[in-house]
């Protein structure tokens, strides 16, 4: 009875550190015990005895891993929460930091984000405004160009009848337009006077503009000047020429180096025609120049050819 009490005692002191679920098998097998008293031994059964120990041990252990498991992870909470409290509460402050960075960046990449939106319509426009600028400038330069040809031709057509007399010396009687008839009349052999006030004395007189009715007289006039070259007349030595613009003029002048070259080279005909074109024929081949430059360099190809 002793070996009993004592297998029941160690029994109650193993189930009052065990779960409840354990303990109500516990108490099963104590009930087992008991019924099994009257009149046999607690050793009866050896291998019924070998399987409760067998799963009595299973028990414990499963138990005290249960227990182990959970003290271990009470330490740890124990343990770590405290120190882990204040790092949760930076990585809190980090992360609503973190947030507001992230919407502040958000703000200006849209405030951003539309600036540029803003500069590329702005610039878009502008590339526009230069394209149509640009389109306009070249018409109106265009217009320009061809306003500036208009005015120096209807310039030069306003004096393509007058005529420029140099080398009459000038006095009360000699710029009148008598007198001026009268001289080229005498001059020229014409057969009808063809009809201006002098000033100071001068060391070079100034030329005459005359403007003739008709532009055949005129035509007529600088024929006969220009075949008969130096022209003398009363111990005076006169010369006639068309009254060109000044662009028509200095332009026409340009040409004047190339003509003396032309002079030199045999076989060569030339012409310098309104307003300012260098006409040459030679060999056979007919070339005609606006530029001087160009025309200079198209008769050194014909003295070294």
């Amino acid at each position: 009875m002793s070996g009993k009490n004592a297998i029941r005692k160690s029994r109650t002191t193993i189930q009052t550190q065990l779960p409840p679920s354990m303990q109500a098998n516990t108490d099963a097998t104590d009930v087992q015990l008991a019924s099994s008293e009257p009149g046999s031994t607690l050793f009866e059964s050896g291998s019924g005895h070998v399987a409760d120990t067998a799963v009595l041990k299973l028990e414990i252990l499963s138990s005290l891993k249960e227990d182990i498991a959970g003290i271990i992870k009470k330490e740890l909470q124990d343990a770590l929460v405290p120190a882990l409290t204040p790092v949760r509460s930076d990585l809190q402050a980090l992360q609503a930091q973190l947030a507001a960075n992230k919407a502040a960046t958000d703000a200006i990449l849209t405030t951003l984000k539309g600036t540029v939106e803003d500069m590329e319509t702005a610039l878009s426009e502008c590339t526009d405004d230069i394209t149509n600028l640009k389109t306009t400038v070249a018409h109106l330069t265009a217009t320009v160009t061809r306003l500036e040809g208009k005015c120096e031709n209807l310039e030069a057509r306003s004096r393509r009848q007058n005529i420029r007399i140099v080398g009459v010396h000038e006095g009360p009687n000699t710029c009148t337009t008598t007198a001026v008839a009268a001289l080229l009349k005498e001059t020229l052999g014409l057969d009808n006077e063809p009809r201006q006030s002098a000033p100071g004395e001068r060391t070079r007189p100034r030329a005459i503009v005359c403007r003739l009715h008709y532009y055949s007289d005129c035509v007529d006039i600088l024929r006969r000047a220009r075949e008969r070259g130096q022209i003398k007349v009363r111990d005076m030595t006169i010369s006639v020429f068309p009254d060109y613009t000044d662009g028509v003029a200095r332009a026409r002048a340009a040409f004047n180096d190339v003509r003396r070259q032309l002079r030199n080279i045999e076989g060569v005909r030339y012409g310098l025609f309104y307003p300012a074109r260098l006409r040459i024929t030679y060999r056979g081949a007919e070339k005609e120049f606006t530029s001087a430059d160009d025309a200079g360099q198209y008769v050194k190809t014909m003295t070294t050819g």
